[in-house]
């Protein structure tokens, strides 16, 4: 008879860390961030709320956290299926930087578009306007570091020679992701791959070198 093993605890902590997760971002999805509280996160995970106070300070940490690894999900899924775009990973940088700004910002329509994503990122984007502190660790820890993935590309391209020399890639990438994000948080029409593919070839006018 092989001997028994003990629990894998690190193995339980995980499943209990990626519960409580979810149970963030579906709470602040259904009922907004000001009214999900420690408690409500603690009985949808089924854990006790000092088993979040151990591993998080406050509320707007857990869903932090909650955004960063469902990114991360997001981009192991991709990977496994051979569909990674970018995310993590970088912008990728084929040689076309026409078509590969489409793909990135086509992905973007696709997360800003789901259902599961778009409630939580609308409440907390809400909240982060209200609450500075909340909305300068939403920049620091979500936003900033996809920008600049935007920044490297856009900089590769200008040594590469297609992006005109003069051009400051920090402002460029608003050209790229501003009119999605303004079209998304007013609704004003729907957020399309088509669009995304008219605001990429817009915004190249005015970056690339002219031959």
């Amino acid at each position: 008879m092989s001997p028994h093993k003990a629990p894998d605890s690190s193995r339980r902590s995980d499943r209990s860390r990626r519960a409580i997760c979810d149970a963030a971002l579906s709470l602040v999805g259904e009922v907004g961030y000001a009214r999900t509280t420690i408690e409500g996160i603690a009985a949808r995970a089924g854990v006790g709320k000092q088993t979040i106070y151990r591993w998080w300070p406050s509320k707007a940490a857990v869903l932090m956290e909650a955004f960063v690894d469902l990114g991360t999900r997001a981009a192991e899924a991709a990977e496994a299926d051979g569909t990674a775009g970018g995310g993590e990973h970088g912008i990728p940088d084929t040689g076309d930087l026409a078509a590969d700004l489409r793909l990135v910002l086509r992905a973007t329509v696709d997360e800003l578009n789901d259902p599961a994503i778009e409630g939580p990122t609308r409440a907390l984007t809400a909240e982060g306007v209200s609450d500075p502190a909340l909305g300068a660790q939403f920049v620091e820890n979500l936003l900033e570091p996809q920008l600049q993935l935007y920044v490297t590309r856009l900089r590769a391209a200008q040594e590469a020679g297609q992006v005109r020399a003069d051009i400051d890639p920090r402002i460029a990438l608003e050209l790229l992701i501003a009119p999605l994000t303004h079209r998304w948080l007013l609704r004003t029409l729907p957020l399309t791959h088509e669009y995304a593919d008219q605001v990429v070839d817009l915004t190249l006018r005015g970056l690339l070198v002219q031959p």
